[in-house]
Formats: C-alpha cells, sequence, structure tokens
C-alpha cells in the first residue's frame, strides 16, 4: 500500500470542492448532500462542514444513501447482502438540487445505482456528482461535476479510503 493522499491532501481537497460546490449551486435554496454508505457518508459530512464555511447562510439537508440492493453484481454479493440504513434529508429531494458524496469513482455502477434508488424517492431538481477520488475506468457513461483527486491507477489496482470514524485515520491508499 502506498499512502497517495495524506489527512491534510484530503482536508485541502475537500475544501476546494466545497468552494466549487459553493460556486456551482449559487442561486440553490434547496441543497441536500447525500454520502453513499459507507466512505461517502463521512466524506459528506466533511464536504458539508466546508460547504457551510463557504456558504454561512446556506441551510443544508443531510442524508445517506445505501445502494446494496440496487446493485447491478447483488449475486455476487452473497445470499445475504448487509444493508446499511438509507437516510431522506428532511423535506425529502422533490425540487432540491442533490450533492451525491462517495469516496472512489471508477466504473460508474455505483453512482447508476445510487441514481436508481433516488428516483424511486422522489424527483430532484438536479444531481450533482461529487467524489474525492477519481480513477478512471468507466464502464457507464458517468462522469463526476467535482473531483478531489484524479489517480492514475494501474490494471488491477485498489484505492481505498479510509475515514477516522471507521478506520481510525484519513488517507488514500493505493494498491496492486
Amino acid at each position: 500500500m502506498t499512502v497517495t493522499l495524506t489527512d491534510a491532501d484530503i482536508r485541502a481537497a475537500l475544501a476546494r470542492m466545497a468552494t466549487d460546490l459553493a460556486a456551482l449551486t449559487a442561486g440553490t435554496d434547496r441543497l441536500a448532500v447525500m454520502g453513499v454508505y459507507r466512505r461517502g457518508t463521512d466524506l459528506s459530512q466533511m464536504l458539508a462542514d466546508e460547504l457551510a464555511n463557504a456558504r454561512p447562510s446556506l441551510k443544508l439537508g443531510m442524508g445517506s444513501i445505501d445502494i446494496t440492493l440496487y446493485r447491478d453484481d447483488l449475486r455476487s454479493v452473497g445470499p445475504k447482502p448487509v444493508v446499511g440504513g438509507s437516510e431522506l434529508p428532511p423535506g425529502g429531494i422533490d425540487d432540491t438540487t442533490v450533492v451525491l458524496v462517495d469516496d472512489v469513482l471508477f466504473t460508474g455502477r455505483t453512482v447508476r445505482a445510487a441514481l436508481n434508488e433516488l428516483s424511486d424517492w422522489g424527483r430532484p431538481g438536479r444531481i450533482l456528482l461529487c467524489v474525492l477520488v477519481d480513477r478512471g475506468g468507466r464502464e457507464l457513461p458517468i462522469q463526476p461535476d467535482i473531483v478531489g483527486a484524479t489517480l492514475q491507477v494501474p490494471a488491477g489496482g485498489r484505492v481505498d479510503v479510509l475515514v477516522p470514524a471507521i478506520d481510525g485515520r484519513l488517507s488514500v491508499e493505493v494498491s496492486r
């Protein structure tokens, strides 16, 4: 494992992402930040904290989305998948700008599953995708609106985002 992004690198990336997000959503009065369960939920809270600094008067709705039952490879997960909880922001998502936050964007399949689940909950006015790491390798035509870091990862390589609440530290590690 090679530490590619340190705690300081990630915090700087999140601050920049929040600034970009504040500019991209200027004039928006209904904004909900929703993290993709698990690590995306931690990153979404960190991003929301930074966004509150960039736009102090903005009232943010917070939520989380667990895409487990929406995965297109659910059969390969096993007979009893572990399902976390999805949480809608107060007031729902109809006519709201939803900021979907995930840790790593790779094939695009997780994002597709999240979009499917969101459509079951309502009709957002707009959906923006923010990812901490874009490693390329898309299998679906999905692109992020805001990216913290773009990494070149060798074929068969792995990107792990570690967050304090789950892993005890904040970093991005790449392994072969």
